[in-house]
């Protein structure tokens, strides 16, 4: 089916609303921006205002996870807790989960910040921490283990400590067909300086990528990867662009179609070769209000 480029528009416009992978800016929003950061891996679109508001967040108390359970009920998603006291048991529950593509929500520092466990790779894992400026964080299991114990004092023997390792999965209760699959290399390239401005506009980038690609199955047939299709048609698109806007800086141009095509091998994103005709207006349109949007545009027909 076709889509005009008013869509196109009225989604450009409409993702604008929407916020990235990025730091929060106080002390007591970790909460929704753990579950927002948790949402993101799974394909579905929030902001972190959205959840403090559903999740009666305050300033004062933060967030407990009985809030972050009813704001995931929101999403249609299940937030059990899992806990374990001995930390191999607990590090072997957390990644099954993540083997299974699921994130987990983990209150850190003595259940004083949350953040969101991601992925486990070589015996390190990523995490989304909204109090780092990058944001993603790498860690080893060591550092992982001793930031996320919490020491607790038995109600009945006072001299008795148990440490406890809690964590909560952020499952959906519906056929997710866009998970995120992070990995150390890509952590790594989403944390340089040079790339904050894709993981901010990160929901922006795979909101606009969505209505032209489609996730890859295991019954995807004649399909081609984001990579493959800028191969065959990205100097056009920069090139007709350019010469319809007149000043476009093409090396910035090829910036963003580099950060669409990171999105979209990230979430498995695929452009039928029925829809390729599609895709190729879809993102020159996109390049086109990019462009407007950073260069400026005059006045046209009128």
């Amino acid at each position: 089916m076709a889509v005009s480029f008013f869509s196109f528009v009225c989604n450009f416009l409409k993702s604008e609303s929407l916020m990235g992978i990025e730091p929060q800016p106080n002390l007591w929003q970790c909460g929704p921006f753990a579950l927002k950061h948790a949402l993101i891996v799974l394909g579905i679109f929030s902001d972190e205002s959205t959840i403090t508001r559903i999740a009666e967040t305050r300033s004062k108390y933060g967030t407990d996870d009985d809030q972050l359970r009813n704001a995931a009920r929101h999403f249609n998603c299940d937030l059990p807790i899992i806990r374990r006291h001995e930390p191999e048991a607990a590090k072997v529950e957390l990644i099954k989960y993540l083997r299974q593509g699921i994130p987990s929500l983990v209150c850190i520092h003595d259940w004083n910040h949350w953040v969101t466990v991601v992925k486990a790779e070589n015996g390190r894992f990523i995490l989304l921490d909204s109090r780092e400026k990058a944001v993603l964080t790498i860690v080893s299991w060591g550092e992982l283990k001793r930031r996320w114990v919490h020491n607790e004092r038995d109600p009945i023997d006072r001299n008795h400590w148990e440490n406890i390792y809690d964590f909560h999965p952020v499952v959906p209760k519906f056929r997710v067909h866009t998970k995120a699959k992070f990995s150390i290399a890509r952590a790594r390239h989403l944390r340089r300086p040079e790339n904050a401005r894709l993981s901010r506009f990160w929901d922006q980038y795979l909101a606009d990528l969505m209505t032209i690609a489609k996730p890859r199955t295991p019954l995807s047939r004649k399909v081609i990867s984001l990579g493959e299709f800028l191969r065959r048609h990205e100097r056009m698109i920069v090139s007709q662009v350019d010469y319809w806007h007149g000043a476009v800086n093409r090396r910035r141009a090829l910036k963003v179609l580099k950060n669409l095509h990171f999105v979209a091998d990230t979430y498995g994103l695929v452009i039928h070769d029925e829809d390729e005709k599609r895709a190729i207006a879809g993102i020159t349109s996109i390049l086109t209000l990019w462009a407007s949007a950073r260069f400026g545009s005059p006045r046209v027909y009128e």
